[in-house]
């Protein structure tokens, strides 16, 4: 198996994980449970979603510096800069 493969398994495996803490959080928020429960999960989920959005940014940046894409580069710093 290839870096990249690796990689992208990697990626697949913690978007999944946050699809089951966001699942999480919509049982919590049907069954009207404490906001202090509401607001860990909310974080937990965000902060995965973010650990993995940087790690799909490097990744991407990584390979787009790598062959000297600076096209690429731009198109991906103008994403960046629209959140």
């Amino acid at each position: 198996m290839s870096e990249s493969e690796s990689s992208m398994r990697d990626v697949i495996i913690r978007l999944k994980k946050v699809g089951g803490q966001v699942e999480g959080l919509i049982r919590l928020i049907e069954k009207e449970e404490e906001c202090s429960q509401i607001i860990t999960q909310f974080q937990a989920a965000k902060a995965a979603l973010d650990n993995t959005f940087a790690l799909v940014l490097h990744r991407n940046l990584k390979e787009c510096l790598s062959m000297d894409d600076s096209k690429n580069v731009e198109k991906i710093l103008k994403l960046i800069s629209k959140q």
